[in-house]
């Protein structure tokens, strides 16, 4: 049998079959998840020169209403498929951190969920989306970034080293939102300046504001899935690009401390992808095993 695995971001969809592996273009939350899933598996299958029977995604932009694989599953037989196995990224970013033991995992790219496991069963926190949700993740730390720019330009904030960066990329302050809205790749665009503003954090002050509140957010989040499952330690493995970001970690780390003296992250056993393929061995008696749809 012959194994696809997809971790499906806004940023990037990674792809893994035994040893062969590629990245495509991110999830575009915007528009219909499952015709961009099957581009990809098909994409993938040709890349690799593999007839994948069996698929396991885990994708952010999951909704209710786009929960079955069933349908899926149809448009992907004529391929070769027999079964798909479909999970939210929050759960296969667990499974790749702790594996199936309980903790916290919260995992922070461009967008930002939080899910923990626990004697009274498992618990998201976060994930919204950019519109509702997502605090402290690479598009709020860019968006909030900007949004520093837009003051200081107006005389409403103080200088912040960050505008020269912006303005490398507009020129015309004025015109960046005309700009930014008309623009179909928005969000990781935005989700781009978190790079500059962690980097510019230890001699700016605005900046090291944006990542000390980014911090705080990630802390607050990630101490709601300790409470709410039920954890008497705080198992918390702290995963994705924004905590690569030593501002924004360090910030994250300190107020998890103020709660818990001698806190320190939990190290992740490994990331999305290994998450993704423990799908398909998934324990039917595991908490997370009700998140998780299979269509044969």
């Amino acid at each position: 049998m012959t194994k696809l695995a997809i971790d499906s971001g806004q940023t990037g969809i990674k792809v893994r079959a035994g040893s062969a592996s590629a990245t495509y273009p991110g999830i575009r939350t915007n528009v219909p998840l499952f015709p961009q899933l099957a581009e990809v598996i098909q994409a993938a299958a040709g890349q690799f020169g593999i007839t994948p029977d069996q698929v396991a995604i885990g994708t952010t932009g999951l909704t209710a209403v786009e929960a079955d694989p069933a349908e899926l599953l149809a448009s992907l037989i004529p391929a070769g498929v027999r079964s798909v196995v479909l999970a939210h990224d929050s759960v296969t970013s667990f499974l790749g951190a702790m594996g199936y033991q309980h903790g916290v995992v919260s995992a922070a790219g461009t967008g930002v969920v939080t899910l923990g496991v626990g004697p009274l069963g498992h618990s998201r926190v976060d994930g919204w989306g950019n519109l509702i949700g997502d605090a402290g993740s690479g598009y709020w730390i860019g968006r909030l970034g900007l949004d520093q720019v837009m003051r200081a330009f107006d005389g409403r904030g103080p200088a912040t080293a960050l505008t020269e960066v912006v303005t490398r990329e507009f020129p015309a302050l004025e015109d960046a939102y005309i700009k930014l809205q008309t623009d179909p790749d928005r969000v990781r665009r935005i989700a781009g300046f978190a790079k500059a503003v962690a980097r510019l954090a230890d001699h700016d002050e605005v900046c090291a504001q944006v990542c000390a509140q980014a911090g705080t957010e990630l802390a607050c989040s990630a101490a709601a899935a300790v409470a709410n499952v039920g954890l008497d330690s705080p198992r918390i493995s702290l995963i994705g690009g924004v905590f690569k970001a030593e501002p924004i970690m360090r910030a994250c780390v300190s107020k998890l401390t103020e709660r818990w003296p001698g806190f320190q992250p939990y190290p992740a056993h490994g990331d999305g992808l290994d998450g993704v393929e423990a799908l398909f061995d998934l324990p039917a008696e595991h908490p997370l095993a009700e998140l998780v749809r299979v269509a044969r």
